[in-house]
């Protein structure tokens, strides 16, 4: 069962639409599975996996990254893994379709919340006995888009986010260094030309010096 759906600017984390179970419905707290995805979306980079599952707790999370915006969705773990990527390809097909051009413009959390509806309906074709799992079900068995499916990455929720922390804590480091290189560049830059002024001034002193000696003479 697909039991929430969020869609993120990978840049930024901003979330941009979502969807989910009631948790009476869903029997989860998706809050806190809903908090979880939203720090991974700040973790995520241009480096990141184009499609990732990740394990937490009795769930996971699988997410497709296109046109730098990531497609996640929470699933029970007997879900189809190839029916969860193929419904992120819908989404992602229909999301970019509607939106692309504005993607790169909004600065509000949610802009697209409307995309709900689109995305209730889908999930519905996508539960068991929907329509679109009947279809993938049917077809199940061509190997190559399974082999593909396998072969997307698994990782843990805690090892994502404690990579996401350190990566964090090191970029943090790197700019703070880089801080104090430009101090220290501008610090040489006003000592150097405090000694240059220093010695031109010494010798306008000397030079007025000796012609105020060999005119008093």
């Amino acid at each position: 069962m697909v039991l929430m759906t969020m869609i993120a600017r990978v840049a930024d984390g901003l979330p941009l639409a979502a969807t989910m179970q009631e948790d009476e419905q869903s029997g989860c707290n998706i809050l806190e599975y809903q908090n979880q995805a939203k720090m991974l979306f700040r973790k995520l980079s241009p480096q990141s996996p184009m499609r990732c599952s990740i394990e937490t707790g009795p769930y996971l999370f699988h997410y497709l990254i296109e046109n730098h915006i990531c497609y996640l969705v929470l699933c029970e773990r007997n879900y189809s893994k190839r029916l969860a990527f193929n419904y992120l390809e819908e989404i992602a097909q229909e999301f970019f379709q509607q939106y692309g051009h504005r993607l790169n413009t909004v600065t509000r959390p949610y802009t697209f919340i409307e995309f709900d509806t689109c995305m209730q309906r889908t999930r519905k074709q996508y539960a068991e006995g929907g329509a679109r799992a009947r279809r993938a079900g049917a077809a199940s068995h061509l190997a190559p888009q399974l082999g593909d499916v396998q072969r997307i990455m698994m990782q843990n929720i805690d090892d994502v986010l404690q990579r996401g922390a350190i990566l964090s804590e090191l970029d943090t480091k790197t700019q703070n260094l880089s801080m104090m290189s430009q101090k220290y560049r501008k610090d040489a830059t006003y000592l150097n030309t405090k000694s240059m002024l220093v010695k031109v001034t010494a010798g306008a002193v000397i030079v007025l010096v000796i012609v105020l000696y060999f005119w008093v003479l």
